[in-house]
């Protein structure tokens, strides 16, 4: 297992060099021009909260790893409530209707997000609790580097707005340690387990997936913090 932490390094590196985080970097654009891309989460920050409760958590199990995935889901299961107090703080609270909150939620706009879930989903429901627990790893990382960078950027819109940010900032980063949280002394037993020749192909083959489609996420992130240039209400599209 110690081979494939370190192939999620690797890819966690490689992740931190996408075009977002440059864009997240520039001290000449404005944070809230930054902070933009916030409704473009929104079906992944609503169901990641789900795929933890009904998907990643197995209360049944006796099985050790399932158990310390379990005690991470816990941890993971209600950052959406960060998540709508931060979208209330950046003033995109306004009222709109149904059908455009629909039509926002399925466009284009955060298809990405949306097959951030999907994906996640289909990698996890039948998976093995050691493939389940190289999926949460491989998020964790990908979260890790997120909120690294972005929260020194709620920290800026704190200072100029007044606004604490909840999940943008480092109270969602302070428990996203770039691993399953909640057992202790947990990376030396991931370290510890053993995987087959087969099983270890098939753990770098779930990172690449988690990477690819995390990247493509923050990909049509940057294009929807681009488009607005400012930040706005949701609209029908």
């Amino acid at each position: 297992m110690k081979d494939v932490l370190e192939f999620i390094s690797q890819k966690r590196l490689e992740f931190s060099q996408l075009p977002f985080f440059s864009f997240l970097k520039d001290p000449n654009i404005p944070v809230l021009e930054k902070l933009a891309c916030a409704p473009s989460l929104a079906p992944f920050s609503m169901g990641f909260g789900e795929l933890n409760k009904y998907v990643l958590r197995d209360e049944t199990s006796d099985d050790p790893i399932q158990k310390i995935i379990n005690k991470h889901t816990y941890e993971d299961d209600h950052h959406w409530l960060w998540y709508l107090e931060d979208l209330q703080n950046l003033g995109m609270n306004h009222s709109v209707s149904f059908t455009q909150s629909l039509r926002f939620l399925w466009s284009e706009e955060t298809r990405a997000a949306r097959q951030v879930i999907y994906e996640l989903y289909r990698l996890t429901a039948k998976a093995t609790p050691i493939q389940r627990l190289i999926v949460v790893e491989a998020v964790e990382a990908t979260g890790n580097e997120f909120f690294e960078v972005m929260a020194p950027i709620s920290y800026q819109h704190r200072s100029e707005i007044g606004s604490n940010m909840l999940f943008f900032g480092h109270v969602h980063l302070s428990v996203e340690t770039g691993h399953a949280t909640g057992t202790q002394d947990l990376e030396n037993i991931i370290q510890n387990i053993h995987l087959s020749e087969e099983e270890c192909q098939e753990a770098f083959e779930l990172v690449e997936t988690v990477f690819k489609v995390f990247s493509d996420f923050l990909d049509s992130m940057l294009s929807y913090a681009q488009k607005s240039k400012n930040v706005r209400v949701l609209q029908a599209v």
